[in-house]
């Protein structure tokens, strides 16, 4: 882990570390319920922001918990208590299950084919890999194109060095991070380095500090730092769909304050929030929004980032095997 996520996370420690640590309960139906309730009542970030009335919530499951017969019924039902906060990032893991929040991008169109991007009029078959990076060069040799489709794979500076060294004859770039749910924040930054000129105020993060539902500390500043040898100064779009979530957000919103980047497609999913997990008294795992970010005007970025060109994937040009919002980001490129 590097140096900026272990700041974070640091600092997420040092705050929560002031906080009050929960009663511990017993390893029994109530008490697990008790226990998972009350982890998300004063470290859940998104309680006041969602205007979730959590306490209604504990009063709709825990009439149900009489019902429970066995440790799957428990796990649904808690599973379905965690499914009020409608967030990505908030998950129980057990040893048979995961529970999952995905509404934040089923109920919205994919925007997206992996079939287009790999036909001959984009990258075709015969593109290049770098450290997880597929890249080639589009609109007859006129633009580079690299699809990022995770955050998880570390690349390095002559990773990047070769790939943008390979497009030196192209006016301008296209990275499309659609379908890419997230990673470390480490690399979403690392990526963005490459298209700022300074050093650049990018976003805020800010830590609970007690119980209370909108206990929080004063914004603290995420920079940006602009790689000293490595700057593409050209033109960039990044195409963006429901599934751009997490360390892809991140990401995003980054590049919204990069001098020559225009963002194009579809709002992102969101997942603003830092996650963070607490383990339960029989074993299971609570993973949960703790710390939210924002944009460099102050707005939460947890619900998503609108671009700058809204453009949706067509079915007619599907159909003729055309992405519609790579040849929008390259009409926007020129």
């Amino acid at each position: 882990m590097k140096k900026y996520s272990l700041i974070i996370l640091l600092s997420a420690f040092l705050f929560s570390s002031c906080m009050n640590e929960p009663v511990s309960q017993p390893n029994t139906y109530e008490g697990n319920f008790q226990a998972l309730w009350k982890i998300i009542d004063t470290r859940y970030c998104y309680l006041d922001y969602k205007h979730i009335n959590w306490d209604s919530i504990y009063t709709a499951y825990h009439q149900k918990l009489p019902t429970v017969t066995n440790g799957v019924k428990f796990f649904d039902l808690m599973g379905g208590m965690l499914s009020e906060l409608k967030d990505g990032h908030v998950n129980l893991y057990s040893d048979f299950d995961v529970s999952r929040y995905w509404k934040w991008f089923l109920d919205y169109p994919s925007n997206f084919s992996s079939d287009l991007i790999y036909t001959t009029r984009y990258l075709g078959q015969n593109y290049r890999i770098a450290a997880g990076l597929n890249y080639g060069i589009i609109n007859n040799g006129r633009i580079g194109y690299i699809y990022c489709g995770s955050f998880s794979d570390p690349f390095s500076d002559g990773n990047i060095a070769n790939i943008l060294n390979s497009f030196s004859s192209c006016h301008a770039l296209i990275i499309d991070v659609r379908d890419n749910g997230g990673g470390s924040l480490e690399y979403s930054k690392q990526l963005a380095s490459y298209f700022f000129k300074r050093d650049t105020v990018t976003g805020y993060i800010r830590h609970k500090t007690g119980d209370g539902h909108s206990d929080f500390s004063n914004p603290i500043e995420i920079i940006t730092t602009a790689h000293k040898t490595i700057q593409w100064q050209r033109p960039v779009a990044i195409l963006t769909n429901r599934m751009s979530f997490s360390a892809t957000n991140d990401f995003v919103n980054r590049m919204t304050q990069a001098p020559n980047a225009i963002i194009v497609g579809d709002k992102t999913g969101g997942g603003g929030g830092l996650p963070l997990s607490s383990e339960l008294p029989n074993g299971w795992l609570v993973r949960f929004s703790s710390s939210p970010m924002y944009n460099a005007a102050m707005q939460n970025t947890e619900f998503g980032i609108n671009p700058d060109i809204s453009v949706a994937l067509s079915p007619t040009d599907q159909a003729n095997g055309i992405d519609t919002i790579i040849e929008r980001a390259i009409v926007a490129l020129k």
